[in-house]
């Protein structure tokens, strides 16, 4: 039985409830930050999956809005990013962006080698590398799709989420005991008190999302959109072609910052509302369809990526991160981001720095740093990365 493109939805926007419902009742899946698409998802395919054992009931979902879905939310990913506020971060911003770099690369690297290790394709090392840990479920999901259709590669895009999901789980985990060991070892203390506000009484009220600016929001997202499928399309032909993902993500960001020339401003909550429902729609429907039984028999080798991957993230923080960025108490926090960053997800990322925040206190700069970079620098950052590995030979990209 197929269910078509509304019934799908339907489907989808119950299942997105239910996540949310489960993820409030249940403290552990809140405090790892797992997303309501997964949770629901998961439960949905779970049922599916029991339903099918038990009285012969099998689903499949009509996948038309998928594609749509996941570039409409790397275009609003794009719109996020206002060119103008990279100057508040300063020298910060600059050399935590450097930091990333070469990790991106050592990430994928220890990816490949362990996939090779155990005869896997070495694509897959990638998927256990940058494309999950530091991309997320909609990166993740993105380059899954073309390995699946290019590679014919089995069960990758189960692969790809239970990766993303293990991911956001370990960003969690690693972030504190690694900011609590840098803080005792070289006896740190915040720059301002605790309890201290960080923006006391001088910020500006942020306009309501509204009918008026979400339409704004909607028609520059969908601009993005068909424009950057256009340019995917011409280029697809070039030495070294981008995904279309990368295409919309891209135009987004030429949008954003060529409206105020127009003296037209794109409203913040209106962008974070469309990203977050298109990707949420996209992940439970793929969440949704998940082949369980495929998932079980992979996911011992992803086991082991991950946790050399996390040890690297670690060794990183604390090695790299913290001394090119300071050395000092903001340098732990952004250590703390950076393992959100590198296994889970910029929502990761910023958790960690909260709870490193509530318990030693603030750091402003990190603070603007850290979302400015999860915002949209660290995709660009990350498909260059991976756009230069799928180049190599015997990668087949």
């Amino acid at each position: 039985m197929t269910l078509q493109p509304l019934e799908t939805l339907l489907l989808a926007t119950l299942a997105l409830l239910l996540g949310r419902l489960v993820n409030r009742l249940v403290p552990l899946l809140s405090r790892y930050n797992i997303p309501d698409p997964i949770t629901g998802g998961l439960l949905v395919s779970i049922g599916l999956a029991l339903a099918g054992a038990l009285g012969d009931l099998h689903l499949e979902f009509d996948n038309t809005a998928k594609p749509v879905l996941l570039l409409a939310f790397f275009s609003a990913v794009g719109l996020s990013a206002d060119l103008a506020m990279l100057r508040h971060g300063g020298k910060r911003l600059l050399l935590f962006v450097i930091v990333l770099a070469p990790f991106l690369v050592l990430q994928n690297l220890l990816g490949i080698l362990i996939a090779k290790g155990m005869d896997m394709h070495p694509l897959m090392g990638l998927v256990g590398g940058t494309i999950t840990l530091v991309g997320g479920h909609g990166t993740g999901a993105a380059y899954a799709d073309r390995f699946a259709e290019v590679h014919n590669l089995q069960s990758i895009m189960e692969l790809s989420m239970t990766s993303a999901t293990l991911g956001l789980v370990a960003g969690g985990i690693i972030g504190g005991p690694v900011a609590q060991w840098l803080i005792r070892r070289h006896r740190l203390e915040a720059g301002v008190q605790r309890g201290t506000a960080q923006s006391e009484g001088g910020a500006t009220q942020a306009e309501p999302v509204g009918s008026a600016n979400f339409l704004t929001v909607l028609s520059a997202t969908l601009a993005a959109l068909v424009i950057g499928q256009v340019l995917a399309g011409l280029f697809s032909d070039s030495p070294i072609t981008l995904p279309s993902f990368l295409w919309c993500l891209l135009m987004g960001v030429a949008i954003r910052n060529l409206l105020p020339l127009a003296r037209v401003r794109l409203n913040d909550g209106a962008i974070d509302l469309l990203a977050s429902v298109t990707l949420s729609l996209f992940l439970v429907i793929t969440m949704m369809a998940l082949n369980l039984a495929h998932v079980a028999t992979v996911a011992g080798p992803l086991l082991l990526i991950l946790v050399a991957q996390s040890i690297l993230a670690m060794v990183y923080a604390a090695m790299v991160v913290f001394r090119f960025t300071g050395r000092d108490y903001e340098s732990v926090v952004l250590s703390a981001a950076f393992c959100g960053f590198s296994t889970g997800a910029t929502a990761t990322a910023i958790a960690n720095m909260q709870a490193i925040a509530r318990k030693y206190g603030p750091a402003p700069e990190a603070f603007i740093v850290a979302p400015l970079v999860g915002a949209f620098l660290i995709d660009l950052l990350n498909a260059l990365v991976l756009t230069g590995f799928l180049s190599l030979p015997g990668m087949g990209g």
